[in-house]
């Protein structure tokens, strides 16, 4: 196998080194624009229950950009005998690091909303003197929640989404899916605020709840889709959507080669890359090394996300394989 097959070992294609490039600087711009954000609404939180959740989704979505950096160090190692398959799939313990982050802290949130709507509780917010003026906290929570969702909607959460797909990342695509989702989040505490200034106090434990809600929902996706990866699931597209299409034209070209009478492939996910285990039912009951060899090298030129290939000539194919009929 080639060296540009083996992403962490040797060098990526172009297009995936300049991906990967633009990829960290999205990532550190998020997290500077998210800590900017987090003090600037941490002076105008008060009482209200939906900015305070606001606020704490604010500090939780730094965690899918922490992930991603802390991930890449180790992804880039060299395999050795104690991790024979290298360390992609820290990209997979971050996503699912992520997701049980979100799902906990989302339920605990919930927990916090339903308990204050049932004990009615009525939040207030007070005035401010700002400029020699009195105002109203609440137009300020509404003037800080309107600007800030720019970032996340229209900067860096499109910008991620097109280089998920190039860098096949699916921590960097939920993130990015996060981010583009952030203007429910806005819009909810804004109803929730603007809803206590027309003593409508139950507004804001209803929007305060529609958030947990959102938190608790993107938990859940995102722990299901890491476990589903550690757990070997066969390979999917990088959002999960569908079976990769990879497997299917793998079987496709090892049937056209003159000495194969039918294949079947085992591909699994391990982070960046795809392990191919490719098995082969050869015409003749002889096969060479060439052909192996040449069947590999083959497959591995077919995408620089191919790192490890093995071919297993057999008088069968295995049932659990997939045969892309």
């Amino acid at each position: 196998m080639t060296a540009i097959h083996q992403f962490g070992r040797a060098d990526l294609p172009q297009e995936q080194k300049d991906a990967l490039k633009k990829a960290i600087f999205w990532e550190w711009f998020t997290i500077g624009y998210t800590i900017c954000t987090i003090i600037v609404v941490a002076f105008v939180v008060g009482n209200s229950q939906a900015m305070r959740t606001a606020w704490i989704e604010d500090m939780l979505s730094l965690i899918p950009q922490v992930a991603f950096l802390i991930a890449l160090i180790f992804v880039r190692r060299r395999p050795d005998r104690k991790h024979p398959y290298g360390m992609h799939r820290a990209m997979g313990v971050g996503h699912l690091v992520a997701g049980v982050a979100l799902l906990v802290v989302g339920l605990n949130l919930a927990f916090e909303a339903v308990s204050g709507l049932v004990a009615a509780e009525h939040p207030t917010i007070g005035t401010v003197q700002l400029f020699g003026q009195t105002i109203w906290l609440g137009w300020l929570m509404v003037a800080v929640m309107v600007p800030i969702v720019i970032g996340p909607v229209f900067i860096y959460g499109p910008a991620k989404k097109k280089l998920a797909p190039v860098l096949h990342n699916k921590l960097l695509y939920t993130d990015a899916d996060m981010a583009k989702a952030d203007w429910h989040t806005n819009a909810a505490s804004i109803i929730g605020v603007l809803g206590i200034g027309v003593g409508l106090w139950w507004l804001d434990g209803v929007a305060a709840l529609f958030i947990s809600l959102g938190i608790i929902l993107d938990g859940f996706r995102n722990t299901k889709a890491a476990v589903v990866d550690l757990m070997d699931q066969r390979a999917t597209t990088y959002d999960n959507k569908e079976p990769h299409p990879l497997a299917s034209e793998i079987v496709h070209m090892l049937r056209r080669l003159p000495w194969v009478a039918d294949a079947a492939v085992r591909m699994r996910d391990e982070g960046h890359v795809f392990h191919v285990e490719a098995f082969v039912v050869p015409r003749r009951r002889r096969v060479t090394l060439k052909q192996v060899d040449q069947a590999s090298e083959s497959i591995a030129a077919m995408d620089w996300k191919v790192q490890d290939v093995v071919i297993v000539p057999s008088d069968r194919l295995p049932d659990e394989a997939d045969p892309a009929r």
